[in-house]
């Protein structure tokens, strides 16, 4: 029996598509398209071509291996999940991530400009060098913590603390210059 065209209910939609019913596996990717597409976006600085390259590989990786998913998260967190290591696989693949000794450094204050907007804030991300802005979009951003970073990244976590430290500064920097200037 063939499922509704609405699978609203993450369960249903979830066995359409283990069932390769192309209505279901069409909404799991309308549902959650833009938030991983954003999400491969800050990893990426804003390549829109890379981060439709990763969106599309992610959602291969996804179907490919949906037998897998256990329940054991949302269906959307283990999703973004998927998607965040494949956005560092095209970043890896695209770019060398700058290695920096791993000495800890204190966490940088970064000072908000009261005007500052959304997109000043994103152009200022994008401009960062890849590993800064990789660390500081998985930290700060999608919310992982150092130890896991450094496994994505195959880095210590030495390193992932100071690429942050580095990414804030430089932040810092370029938010300075912009509303200073």
């Amino acid at each position: 029996m063939p499922l509704s065209p609405d699978l609203s209910d993450e369960s249903l939609l979830l066995a359409g598509c283990l069932a390769q019913d192309r209505t279901a596996q069409h909404q799991l990717y309308q549902r959650y398209k833009s938030a991983m597409f954003s999400c491969a976006m800050r990893i990426l600085g804003n390549d829109r071509d890379l981060a439709q390259d990763a969106l599309q590989e992610g959602f291969v990786d996804v179907f490919r291996h949906l037998g897998n998913f256990r329940q054991q998260s949302t269906l959307g967190a283990w999703i973004k999940a998927i998607m965040v290591r494949r956005a560092l696989r095209v970043l890896r693949r695209e770019q060398r991530m700058e290695v920096y000794d791993d000495q800890r450094h204190p966490e940088p204050t970064v000072g908000w400009h009261d005007s500052l907007t959304g997109e000043a804030l994103d152009k200022a991300i994008s401009e960062l060098p890849a590993g800064y802005r990789a660390v500081f979009c998985l930290v700060e951003v999608e919310g992982y913590l150092h130890r896991e970073v450094a496994e994505l990244l195959s880095i210590t976590e030495g390193t992932s603390k100071s690429q942050l430290y580095h990414a804030k500064k430089l932040l810092q920097v370029k938010l300075h210059h912009l509303y200073h200037a």
